[in-house]
């Protein structure tokens, strides 16, 4: 399915867009195609730079901006990223905290509690074999 599209008008340098004219006409490209692919570029390269990238963080931190609009230019994954980040840092208290105790070993575990061995500490399957013989 094509993606909506919205009319788009401004104005440029009437050299800026006689040199446009030109490399569309040599890339056999119409204005509007090869404007949509720079402005696609432009913004792909701009979204990765870091200095970019704190302005839109420090903008939606400060609440300047909502969390649709950091979806738009940066996507789905890393906006969530972004926003549990900030839901993280309203947080109050700052750490999570237990409401209660925790649970013993016994009961973390369902009953027998693991016990760590290093592997020099194991017994060798035979050695096992032959202490419950």
């Amino acid at each position: 399915m094509a993606e909506e599209k919205t009319r788009v008008d401004f104005n440029a340098p009437k050299s800026i867009v006689e040199r446009a004219d030109n490399v569309a006409e040599l890339l056999d490209i119409s204005r509007t195609r090869l404007l949509i692919d720079a402005l696609q570029d432009e913004l792909d390269e701009l979204v990765n730079e870091e200095g970019f990238r704190n302005r839109l963080r420090d903008a939606y931190y400060d609440e300047r901006i909502d969390f649709q609009t950091v979806k738009s230019v940066l996507g789905q994954e890393e906006a969530m990223r972004m926003k549990l980040l900030r839901a993280s840092i309203d947080r109050e208290p700052p750490e999570p905290q237990l409401k209660a105790e925790l649970p013993s070993d016994e009961e973390f575990y369902d009953g027998e509690v693991p016990v760590w061995r290093s592997d020099s500490e194991e017994p060798a399957d035979n050695e096992d074999a032959e202490s419950t013989a």
